[in-house]
């Protein structure tokens, strides 16, 4: 998430009542997570597992439950609980929304149908020659490009199943991101596409959704994907460009397929794939199974 206006190390500091280690002055421009974050922004980690990663990454501000020393050229904000003061931070900086107010600042392309059913948020833009079937839902911030179909009951910027145990509950990262839509994209059905939890969920040009489809906050579809119903692709995933996903299949986060992969039918992925046809409940190259499945039978 960007700033309107860029903010200083002290007045986050004062935000959320943390001890700040650093120039007072230090340039803030917004937050992200690890695996987004870049110059200028500001991470969490409450974790001495993750706290090298979170360090030695692109983020500048580290948000942190423990004072350490601060790399060069960066910034810390020492918290008792960085993951509450993220959502305070992410919030006061985006207003939430729940549907109940007034709409505003609407943008509706040339051509664009709209059904009458379909439920609008905030700030979302529309482009030309778009079709909107009935009982969509799209959220605030949403991004659509121009020629997207997307059919009846389908929700885009639905929160982000991001979750930690506090208490013996579970309490939410509030999501502040949004959905992008880019151009000539077709969404079917029933599908569920999450908001960025402080970036973008991403579906990329010319590419093409069954129905039934959830795809989690913060990953990118590429250019010319087919993905067809009932695949499950968790958050923070990157799925290069005409990349083809059939039915059933599973993703965990975090993972990157390579350009062109084909995944077949109920394939599982919970590592990064390079540019191939899988096959498998964890994927494996879908020849090396056809030749252990052989050898299975003759024995």
């Amino acid at each position: 998430m960007t700033f309107t206006k860029p903010q200083t190390l002290k007045s986050i500091s004062e935000l959320i009542g943390a001890k700040m280690i650093g120039d007072e002055n230090f340039p803030v421009f917004g937050t992200n997570e690890i695996h987004r974050v870049k110059s200028g922004e500001i991470v969490f980690v409450n974790h001495p597992k993750y706290y090298d990663k979170a360090l030695n990454s692109a983020a500048t501000i580290i948000l942190i439950d423990k004072e350490v020393d601060c790399p060069p050229g960066k910034a810390l904000l020492v918290s008792d609980d960085p993951f509450r003061d993220f959502n305070k931070i992410n919030t006061h900086f985006t207003k939430i929304t729940h549907f109940g107010e007034t709409l505003h600042e609407l943008e509706v392309g040339e051509r664009t149908q709209i059904h009458s059913s379909v439920v609008i948020g905030n700030n979302v833009k529309i482009g030309n020659d778009c079709i909107i079937y009935p009982n969509v839902v799209i959220g605030d911030r949403t991004v659509i490009g121009d020629s997207v179909i997307i059919q009846s009951n389908t929700v885009l910027g639905g929160d982000a199943f991001y979750y930690r145990k506090l208490d013996g509950n579970f309490d939410r990262l509030i999501s502040v991101g949004n959905v992008i839509i880019e151009n000539n994209v077709e969404i079917g059905n029933n599908c569920t596409i999450d908001r960025g939890v402080t970036d973008s969920t991403i579906i990329g040009e010319g590419s093409v959704l069954d129905n039934q489809i959830q795809i989690g906050h913060d990953t990118t579809i590429g250019k010319k994907c087919l993905i067809a119903s009932l695949t499950g692709i968790a958050g923070c995933c990157i799925i290069e460009d005409e990349v083809t996903i059939w039915g059933q299949v599973g993703m965990a986060s975090g993972v990157r397929v390579e350009k062109g992969t084909v995944l077949l039918g109920k394939t599982g992925v919970n590592k990064d794939l390079k540019t191939g046809t899988y096959f498998g409940q964890l994927a494996e190259e879908f020849k090396e199974y056809l030749k252990k499945q052989s050898k299975l039978r003759k024995l």
